[in-house]
Protein backbone atom coordinates (compact mmCIF):
# COMPACT_ATOMS: atom_id res chain seq x y z
CA UNK A 1 0.00 0.00 0.00
CA UNK A 2 1.06 3.40 -0.79
CA UNK A 3 -0.20 6.68 0.01
CA UNK A 4 0.07 9.49 -1.87
CA UNK A 5 -0.67 13.42 -0.63
CA UNK A 6 -2.47 15.08 -3.44
CA UNK A 7 -2.90 18.38 -1.60
CA UNK A 8 -1.10 21.94 -2.10
CA UNK A 9 0.65 23.31 0.64
CA UNK A 10 -0.50 26.28 1.66
CA UNK A 11 1.68 29.08 2.34
CA UNK A 12 1.51 32.85 1.32
CA UNK A 13 2.57 33.94 -2.40
CA UNK A 14 0.83 30.55 -3.49
CA UNK A 15 -1.06 30.99 -6.75
CA UNK A 16 -4.95 32.03 -6.36
CA UNK A 17 -7.40 32.54 -8.44
CA UNK A 18 -7.46 35.86 -10.04
CA UNK A 19 -8.98 38.17 -7.42
CA UNK A 20 -9.46 35.85 -4.61
CA UNK A 21 -7.83 36.91 -1.71
CA UNK A 22 -4.37 35.68 -1.12
CA UNK A 23 -2.80 33.65 1.45
CA UNK A 24 -2.07 35.16 5.17
CA UNK A 25 0.04 32.75 7.60
CA UNK A 26 1.79 34.35 10.65
CA UNK A 27 3.06 33.99 13.85
CA UNK A 28 1.15 35.90 15.92
CA UNK A 29 2.12 34.78 19.37
CA UNK A 30 5.86 33.69 19.30
CA UNK A 31 8.07 32.08 21.81
CA UNK A 32 11.14 33.95 20.31
CA UNK A 33 9.73 36.64 21.49
CA UNK A 34 8.83 35.62 24.91
CA UNK A 35 5.38 34.48 24.45
CA UNK A 36 4.84 30.96 26.42
CA UNK A 37 3.61 29.25 23.32
CA UNK A 38 3.60 29.79 19.48
CA UNK A 39 -0.12 30.43 17.31
CA UNK A 40 -0.34 31.34 13.92
CA UNK A 41 -2.71 32.95 12.19
CA UNK A 42 -4.42 31.50 9.02
CA UNK A 43 -6.84 33.73 6.27
CA UNK A 44 -7.58 32.61 2.65
CA UNK A 45 -10.57 32.18 0.43
CA UNK A 46 -12.26 28.89 0.85
CA UNK A 47 -11.25 28.24 -3.08
CA UNK A 48 -7.63 28.35 -2.14
CA UNK A 49 -4.84 25.64 -3.09
CA UNK A 50 -6.45 21.70 -2.57
CA UNK A 51 -10.12 22.69 -2.40
CA UNK A 52 -13.79 21.44 -3.16
CA UNK A 53 -16.77 23.22 -4.58
CA UNK A 54 -20.17 22.93 -3.08
CA UNK A 55 -23.32 23.96 -5.21
CA UNK A 56 -23.63 26.63 -3.61
CA UNK A 57 -20.54 28.34 -5.26
CA UNK A 58 -22.29 29.01 -8.44
CA UNK A 59 -25.74 27.76 -7.49
CA UNK A 60 -26.48 30.03 -4.77
CA UNK A 61 -29.20 27.07 -3.60
CA UNK A 62 -27.98 26.54 -0.02
CA UNK A 63 -26.89 23.49 -0.48
CA UNK A 64 -23.07 24.28 1.39
CA UNK A 65 -19.59 22.42 1.61
CA UNK A 66 -21.17 21.39 5.37
CA UNK A 67 -24.03 19.52 3.93
CA UNK A 68 -21.47 17.23 1.29
CA UNK A 69 -21.98 13.33 2.21
CA UNK A 70 -18.72 11.48 3.78
CA UNK A 71 -19.51 8.98 1.62
CA UNK A 72 -19.16 10.89 -1.63
CA UNK A 73 -15.55 12.05 -0.03
CA UNK A 74 -14.06 8.99 0.44
CA UNK A 75 -13.89 5.61 -1.60
CA UNK A 76 -13.12 4.08 -5.00
CA UNK A 77 -11.47 6.14 -7.23
CA UNK A 78 -10.33 6.07 -11.11
CA UNK A 79 -7.43 8.51 -12.22
CA UNK A 80 -8.14 8.78 -15.82
CA UNK A 81 -4.55 10.24 -18.08
CA UNK A 82 -5.29 13.14 -20.25
CA UNK A 83 -2.93 13.53 -23.05
CA UNK A 84 -0.44 16.36 -23.09
CA UNK A 85 -1.87 17.73 -26.21
CA UNK A 86 -5.33 17.99 -25.22
CA UNK A 87 -6.09 21.74 -23.77
CA UNK A 88 -9.91 20.98 -23.57
CA UNK A 89 -11.56 17.62 -21.88
CA UNK A 90 -14.65 17.15 -24.07
CA UNK A 91 -17.60 14.37 -23.73
CA UNK A 92 -15.66 12.50 -26.77
CA UNK A 93 -12.47 12.27 -25.35
CA UNK A 94 -13.81 10.82 -22.17
CA UNK A 95 -16.13 8.14 -24.54
CA UNK A 96 -12.09 7.02 -25.01
CA UNK A 97 -10.55 7.43 -21.62
CA UNK A 98 -11.45 3.91 -20.59
CA UNK A 99 -13.36 5.17 -17.68
CA UNK A 100 -14.90 2.16 -15.91
CA UNK A 101 -18.65 1.06 -15.92
CA UNK A 102 -19.79 2.31 -12.22
CA UNK A 103 -17.38 5.09 -11.75
CA UNK A 104 -18.35 6.97 -8.80
CA UNK A 105 -15.24 9.23 -8.01
CA UNK A 106 -13.49 10.57 -11.14
CA UNK A 107 -9.99 12.61 -11.03
CA UNK A 108 -8.33 13.94 -14.39
CA UNK A 109 -4.88 14.22 -14.20
CA UNK A 110 -3.58 16.59 -17.54
CA UNK A 111 -0.60 18.63 -17.93
CA UNK A 112 -1.71 20.83 -15.58
CA UNK A 113 -0.14 18.50 -13.12
CA UNK A 114 3.49 19.41 -14.03
CA UNK A 115 2.63 23.28 -13.08
CA UNK A 116 3.12 22.33 -9.56
CA UNK A 117 5.70 20.04 -10.87
CA UNK A 118 7.63 23.52 -12.13
CA UNK A 119 6.33 25.50 -9.34
CA UNK A 120 4.90 27.67 -11.09
CA UNK A 121 4.01 31.27 -9.33
CA UNK A 122 2.09 33.16 -11.37
CA UNK A 123 -1.59 31.92 -12.30
CA UNK A 124 -1.89 29.76 -15.81
CA UNK A 125 -5.26 31.38 -17.61
CA UNK A 126 -4.50 28.43 -20.27
CA UNK A 127 -4.75 25.29 -17.80
CA UNK A 128 -6.99 22.54 -19.06
CA UNK A 129 -10.54 22.27 -17.87
CA UNK A 130 -13.88 20.40 -18.93
CA UNK A 131 -15.94 21.46 -21.84
CA UNK A 132 -20.06 21.57 -21.10
CA UNK A 133 -20.78 18.57 -22.64
CA UNK A 134 -17.82 16.52 -20.93
CA UNK A 135 -19.77 18.11 -17.77
CA UNK A 136 -22.55 16.46 -19.15
CA UNK A 137 -20.73 13.33 -20.15
CA UNK A 138 -19.84 13.20 -16.77
CA UNK A 139 -23.27 13.33 -15.13
CA UNK A 140 -24.79 10.83 -17.64
CA UNK A 141 -22.46 8.36 -16.37
CA UNK A 142 -23.17 8.88 -12.58
CA UNK A 143 -20.15 10.19 -11.47
CA UNK A 144 -20.61 11.43 -8.32
CA UNK A 145 -17.49 13.52 -7.56
CA UNK A 146 -14.87 15.05 -10.19
CA UNK A 147 -11.43 16.41 -9.81
CA UNK A 148 -9.08 18.34 -11.45
CA UNK A 149 -5.55 18.86 -11.47
CA UNK A 150 -6.07 22.95 -11.42
CA UNK A 151 -7.64 26.05 -9.71
CA UNK A 152 -10.91 25.35 -11.62
CA UNK A 153 -12.42 22.47 -13.45
CA UNK A 154 -14.01 24.66 -16.34
CA UNK A 155 -11.81 27.22 -18.39
CA UNK A 156 -10.82 30.27 -17.63
CA UNK A 157 -13.21 33.08 -18.92
CA UNK A 158 -16.24 30.13 -19.36
CA UNK A 159 -16.13 28.71 -15.76
CA UNK A 160 -20.31 29.37 -14.83
CA UNK A 161 -21.85 26.78 -17.60
CA UNK A 162 -19.56 23.34 -16.64
CA UNK A 163 -20.17 24.19 -13.20
CA UNK A 164 -23.40 24.57 -13.07
CA UNK A 165 -23.94 21.24 -15.43
CA UNK A 166 -21.92 19.18 -12.53
CA UNK A 167 -23.37 21.01 -9.10
CA UNK A 168 -27.27 21.27 -10.24
CA UNK A 169 -27.29 17.53 -9.93
CA UNK A 170 -24.99 17.51 -6.65
CA UNK A 171 -21.72 16.41 -8.13
CA UNK A 172 -18.95 16.97 -5.86
CA UNK A 173 -16.42 19.02 -7.75
CA UNK A 174 -12.20 19.22 -6.61
CA UNK A 175 -9.97 21.36 -7.73
CA UNK A 176 -6.40 22.02 -7.35
CA UNK A 177 -4.89 18.33 -7.68
CA UNK A 178 -1.67 17.69 -7.44
CA UNK A 179 -1.19 14.39 -9.61
CA UNK A 180 2.44 14.27 -10.04
CA UNK A 181 3.40 11.46 -8.18
CA UNK A 182 0.24 9.37 -9.49
CA UNK A 183 -0.25 6.78 -12.57
CA UNK A 184 -3.25 6.04 -13.88
CA UNK A 185 -5.31 3.47 -12.39
CA UNK A 186 -7.40 2.81 -9.50
CA UNK A 187 -6.75 3.82 -6.05
CA UNK A 188 -8.81 4.80 -2.39
CA UNK A 189 -10.04 8.24 -2.31
CA UNK A 190 -9.77 10.20 0.88
CA UNK A 191 -10.88 13.66 0.27
CA UNK A 192 -11.63 15.66 3.52
CA UNK A 193 -12.78 19.25 3.23
CA UNK A 194 -12.61 21.61 6.52
CA UNK A 195 -16.62 21.38 8.36
CA UNK A 196 -17.34 25.08 7.54
CA UNK A 197 -20.61 26.09 7.61
CA UNK A 198 -22.63 28.18 5.43
CA UNK A 199 -19.75 27.88 2.93
CA UNK A 200 -19.71 27.25 -0.95
CA UNK A 201 -16.31 25.45 -0.64
CA UNK A 202 -13.27 24.46 1.25
CA UNK A 203 -9.89 23.67 1.39
CA UNK A 204 -9.14 19.96 1.37
CA UNK A 205 -6.54 17.76 2.53
CA UNK A 206 -7.08 14.68 0.16
CA UNK A 207 -4.49 11.77 -0.31
CA UNK A 208 -5.09 8.72 -2.22
CA UNK A 209 -4.32 5.45 -1.31
CA UNK A 210 -3.33 2.42 -3.85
Amino acid sequence: MKIFDVSLPISPGMIVWPGDPPVVLERVSSMDAGAHDNVSRLACGVHTGTHVDAPHHFLNDGRTVDTLSLDVLVGPVQVVQVPDEVGLITAGLLEKAAVQPGTLRLLLKTRNSRLWKRSVKEFDRGYVGLSVDAAEWIVGAGVKLVGIDYLSVAPFNQSIPAHQALLKPGIVILEGLDLNAVSPGLYTLYCLPLNLVGSDGAPARVILVG
